[in-house]
C-alpha cells in the first residue's frame, strides 16, 4: 500500500505532464477537433481529386517524353543539314583543285584562260541548275524520264523536289550540294578541250551540260522515293552511290566528243606520233591533286545525305582507293617508261577516287583497295591509248573520269558486299550496271555531239592558228598569268615542238 506522500507525488507528476503538453502544443487539440469535423464533410471531394491528380501526372509524363523525342528528331535534322552543307563546300572547293591541276598540266601561255574557265564554270553551273537543272533532275512533277516543277527554285514545298516535309534536308541545302556536283561535270570537260577552244563556246556548252544534259540523265538514277517519280534506271536496279557514271562518265563522254571534234593542239602529233607538250608548273598541279583528294571527302561521304555512322566508313574506302590508285599508277608508269612519272601519280590518285565513287558505301576495305589498284593501272594504259588514236587530252581527263567512271560503276556489280558477283549474289547487279553505263553513255554521246557540232558550225568553236600559237591568255583575255616574271629560255626551249613551234 502506497503512503499518502507517494500518492501526492504521482498526482503532482500527472498534473505537471498535463501542463507541459498543453504549453508545448497549445493548438494540437484544436487542430484535431478541426480534422474530425472536416473529414466527414470533405472526404468525397478529396477522393475525387485523386484520379484528377493521376491524370495530370500521366499527361505531364507523356508530354515530357514527346518533347524529348521531338528534340532528338530535330537535332538529327539539324546535324544532317549541317553535314551536307559542309560536304557541299568541300565539293565546291574542288573547283580550285581542278583549276590548279589543269593550269599546271598545260602551258603557261594558256594559264589565264584555264583558270578563267574553271572559275566561271561553277557560276554558270549554279545559275543553269537553279533555273531548270534542279527541277529537271529532282522535280516530282515529271515522270521516269524527266523531272519537272518548281522552276527557278520557286517552290517552298520540299515535296516539289522529292524531299520530305518537316524532316531531312531542306531545299536550300539539297540544291547547293547538287549544284556543286553539276559544276564538277562541266569542269571535267574543261581539261580535255584545253588550249584550243574559244571561251564563249565553252561557256555555252557548260550551260547546256549543267542545265539539260546532266540533270536529265541524273534523274534516271537518283530521282525516286515516295515523293517523286523514280528514275527508270534506278527502278531497274542500277546503282551509283556518288556518281562514277552520273557525274564522271557524263563529263568524260562530253569531254571525249569535244576533244575529238576540236582536234589535237598544233604540234601535238608529228608524223603520226605523239609529241610531248609538257605542263609549265607541276607544283600547282600537285597541289591541285591534293585539293581534289580532300574535296572528295565531301563528294563521297556527303552523298550519304545525312550525318550517320556510314559517313566515316565511306571516307575510309574513298581514301584507301585513292592511295591504291596512286601507288598502282606509279608502279605501272615506272615499269613502262623506266621512271616514276609525277603526272601519272597524280592521275592515278584521281583514278582511284573516281573508281570508288559508285561503290564507296557498299564495298569492303579490301574491295576498295582492289578497285583503286585496277583504276591506277587502267589510267596509265588509257592515257597511252588515247594518245595513240590521236585524241588530244592535255590533262588526262578522259582517262581519269570516263574510263574509271565506267570501271567504278562495273565494280559495284562485282565487289558490293550485298549485291556483288564476287560475294555470291549472282550477275543481276552487274547486268544492271552495264545497262546503266550503256544508256547514259549513248545519251551523253548523242546530245553532247549535237551541242558541239552546232557550236562548231555557228561560232567556229576553235581559236585561229595564230591565236593558238600566241596563247589564249593574250588572244582571249588580253593578259598574262606571269606578267613581269622573266621566262626561262631553257624551259621555253624544252617545250618547243618537233616542228619548231614554241609552246610558251
Amino acid at each position: 500500500m502506497m503512503s499518502k506522500l507517494e500518492v501526492r507525488k504521482r498526482k503532482h507528476s500527472r498534473r505537471r505532464r498535463s501542463r507541459t503538453s498543453g504549453a508545448a502544443y497549445p493548438n494540437v487539440s484544436a487542430f484535431l477537433e478541426k480534422i474530425k469535423g472536416y473529414l466527414p464533410q470533405r472526404s468525397l471531394s478529396w477522393l475525387a481529386c485523386v484520379p484528377l491528380v493521376a491524370i495530370i501526372v500521366s499527361a505531364w509524363g507523356l508530354a515530357a517524353q514527346a518533347q524529348e523525342e521531338m528534340t532528338a528528331a530535330s537535332v538529327q535534322t539539324v546535324l544532317d543539314n549541317i553535314w551536307v552543307l559542309v560536304a557541299a563546300v568541300l565539293v565546291i572547293f574542288m573547283n580550285a583543285g581542278f583549276g590548279m591541276l589543269e593550269a599546271g598540266f598545260c602551258r603557261q601561255k594558256n594559264a589565264v584562260n584555264i583558270l578563267s574557265k574553271n572559275l566561271i564554270v561553277f557560276a554558270l553551273a549554279t545559275l543553269a541548275y537553279w533555273a531548270i537543272g534542279f527541277s529537271l533532275m529532282y522535280g516530282s512533277g515529271g515522270n521516269g524520264f524527266i523531272g519537272g516543277g518548281g522552276w527557278f527554285l520557286s517552290s517552298e514545298d520540299p515535296t516539289t523536289y522529292g524531299l520530305s516535309e518537316g524532316e531531312g534536308l531542306t531545299i536550300a541545302v539539297s540544291f547547293l550540294f547538287q549544284a556543286a556536283f553539276a559544276g564538277t561535270a562541266a569542269t571535267i570537260v574543261s581539261g580535255a578541250v584545253a588550249e584550243r577552244i574559244k571561251f564563249i563556246d565553252f561557256v555555252i556548252f557548260s550551260l547546256l551540260l549543267t542545265g539539260i544534259l546532266y540533270p536529265i540523265s541524273g534523274h534516271w538514277v537518283w530521282a525516286g522515293g515516295m515523293l517523286s517519280e523514280i528514275g527508270f534506271l534506278g527502278g531497274a536496279g542500277f546503282s551509283d552511290f556518288a556518281g562514277s557514271t552520273v557525274v564522271h562518265s557524263v563529263g568524260g563522254w562530253a569531254a571525249l566528243m569535244g576533244a575529238a571534234i576540236l582536234g589535237p593542239r598544233i604540234g601535238k602529233y608529228q608524223d603520226g606520233m605523239p609529241s610531248a607538250l609538257p605542263g609549265h608548273n607541276m607544283s600547282i598541279a600537285t597541289l591541285g591533286c591534293l585539293i581534289l583528294w580532300i574535296g572528295w571527302f565531301g563528294f563521297n561521304p556527303g552523298s550519304e545525305l545525312a550525318a550517320t555512322v556510314n559517313v566515316p566508313y565511306i571516307a575510309v574506302t574513298t581514301n584507301l582507293a585513292a592511295a591504291a590508285g596512286g601507288v598502282a599508277a606509279t608502279a605501272t608508269s615506272w615499269i613502262m617508261s623506266g621512271k616514276p612519272d609525277l603526272s601519272m601519280i597524280i592521275n592515278g590518285i584521281l583514278a582511284g577516287l573516281v573508281g570508288i565513287t559508285a561503290g564507296c558505301a557498299g564495298v569492303s576495305f579490301l574491295g576498295a583497295v582492289v578497285i583503286g589498284i585496277i583504276a591506277g593501272i587502267l589510267v596509265v594504259f588509257s592515257v597511252y591509248f588515247f594518245d595513240n588514236i590521236q585524241i588530244d587530252d592535255p590533262v588526262g581527263a578522259i582517262s581519269v573520269h570516263l574510263v574509271n567512271g565506267i570501271w567504278g560503276t562495273l565494280a559495284v556489280g562485282l565487289f558490293d558486299r550485298e549485291l556483288g558477283l564476287f560475294y555470291g549474289a549472282g550477275a543481276t547487279q552487274l547486268i544492271a550496271q552495264i545497262l546503266g553505263i550503256l544508256t547514259i553513255g549513248l545519251w551523253t554521246v548523242v546530245l553532247s555531239t549535237i551541242f558541239w557540232m552546232v557550236l562548231k558550225s555557228v561560232l567556229g568553236m576553235r581559236v585561229t592558228e595564230e591565236e593558238e600559237l600566241m596563247g589564249l591568255d593574250i588572244a582571249e583575255h588580253g593578259m598574262e598569268a606571269y606578267s613581269g616574271f622573266v621566262k626561262d629560255a631553257a624551259g621555253a626551249a624544252s617545250t618547243t615542238s618537233a616542228a619548231g613551234i614554241p609552246s610558251t
